[in-house]
């Protein structure tokens, strides 16, 4: 006999109607370039927010595969930074509430978890769930930012690209919930920012700003952009002043412009057959180059992490 998943989580005993909201998630651990999906989160939770449920992580984490932070002081451990997976209630610019679950991403009891947010889901009468990251993509960081979407139903999709192929990926916890979800008949979605993936393992900010524009638009709700555009300003400027001052890397900028706007015409064109491209590097010989370029700098950390 299966396990409640009601075992897993605590609910508050003051949860307002929440009917027709938004349950926006992100688990860390997966995949997630330049940091898309984290920085949003910090970003949509640094506003007044409160916990209005909390899983057991005791039965979901694996902590000597990631261990938590303990502060050593001098001859006494001063803090734990405990692991925490909660759901999050907070408003937007409108003040209509909406819902975010994060924390880790779980290493046991997937379907039992999926199981769990299905009952919260039904519970509250959620009408939408979305889930969000970072992917790196062969493309330049002077070129517009694309964002894949994927939904339980195509017309959630709405104006945003899906990916033109079938693939076999990893799994992930956050995929797995969608796919479930529109097994049960709830409507759920995701989306995944296109990092250049030379900056994958820096911090950029300006995925985050795709993925919070893309949630807007297919959400409804109205989410600030607060300190994340000054934040992508500052990287992107950064990133702008070290390519100025090598001329190697220049070239390799320019070189992915080339592939990036040959692949648009060639889409806008209704061919993907490229013309003259045969001699120009992969993306990823470019991005090993300009990947080296950037760990050299500032001692080695690159663009700010």
């Amino acid at each position: 006999m299966g396990l409640d998943p009601d075992d897993l989580y605590e609910v508050d005993s003051d949860v307002p109607d929440l009917t027709g909201a938004v349950l926006l998630h992100h688990f860390e651990g997966f995949m997630d370039a330049g940091s898309a999906g984290r920085l949003l989160a910090e970003h949509l939770l640094g506003g007044e927010h409160r916990v209005v449920a909390r899983f057991d992580v005791d039965r979901l984490i694996d902590y000597r595969s990631r261990r938590p932070t303990m502060t050593y002081a001098v001859d006494h451990w001063e803090d734990y930074d405990a692991p925490e997976l909660v759901v999050h209630l907070l408003h937007d610019t409108d003040g209509t509430p909406f819902l975010m679950l994060s924390g880790p991403e779980p290493d046991h009891d997937w379907e039992r978890f999926c199981a769990a947010v299905r009952n919260l889901v039904e519970r509250w009468g959620v009408r939408l769930t979305a889930g969000f990251h970072g992917i790196p993509m062969g493309a330049p960081h002077t070129r517009p930012l694309g964002v894949t979407a994927h939904a339980t139903r195509k017309d959630l999709i709405g104006d945003n690209q899906p990916l033109p192929n079938r693939l076999q990926v990893p799994g992930s916890l956050a995929a797995l919930l969608e796919y479930r979800l529109g097994e049960w008949g709830h409507d759920a979605m995701g989306f995944a920012a296109h990092v250049p993936h030379y900056l994958a393992q820096s911090t950029y900010p300006a995925a985050s700003l795709i993925v919070l524009d893309a949630l807007s638009r297919s959400t409804g709700l109205s989410l600030a952009e607060g300190e994340l555009r000054a934040a992508a300003e500052l990287a992107d400027a950064e990133i702008n002043r070290q390519v100025a001052e090598s001329d190697e890397v220049a070239d390799v900028v320019r070189a992915l412009e080339r592939q990036y706007d040959t692949f648009i015409e060639a889409s806008e064109r209704g061919s993907l057959l490229a013309e003259s491209v045969e001699h120009m590097p992969t993306a990823e010989e470019l991005g090993s180059q300009f990947e080296r370029f950037l760990a050299e700098q500032n001692g080695g950390d690159g663009p700010e992490r």
